[in-house]
């Protein structure tokens, strides 16, 4: 599911401080890197469920592994977990109102901490 209209769509950054941004809102950067692209992630647990916030960018100046590098946010997505499968997106997907909730709550607060670095 696109989160459309957040706010963090199209926002520049220096890795550094957007890394340590998004860590303060509880979504990690961890292996899902490469040297063009970067994915922080935020677990959500409910009813034995699990599903992910993942906000995503890509590097217009640097080099993500060299970690200097300045990112271009894109916008952010939510996804279901399936075992083994991985991470779906689909609009088919059905996803409770409080991960919904969360998860907006979660990207408005990020948006609002970038706008005032920005």
């Amino acid at each position: 599911m696109r989160m459309e209209g957040t706010g963090i769509e199209g926002v520049t950054l220096d890795l550094s401080r957007l890394t340590e941004i998004m860590e303060d809102h509880g979504l990690v950067l961890a292996g899902q890197w490469d040297y063009e692209r970067v994915t922080y992630d935020r677990k959500i647990e409910t009813k034995g469920e699990i599903y992910y916030l993942r906000i995503q960018g890509y590097a217009v100046e640097g080099d993500v592994g060299g970690r200097h590098a300045v990112i271009k946010l894109i916008t952010p997505l939510l996804g279901k977990y399936y075992y083994p499968h991985g991470v779906e997106y689909g609009e088919g997907e059905n996803f409770p109102e409080s991960v919904v909730s969360t998860s907006k709550t979660v990207l408005k607060q990020v948006s609002e901490a970038l706008q005032k670095v920005q």
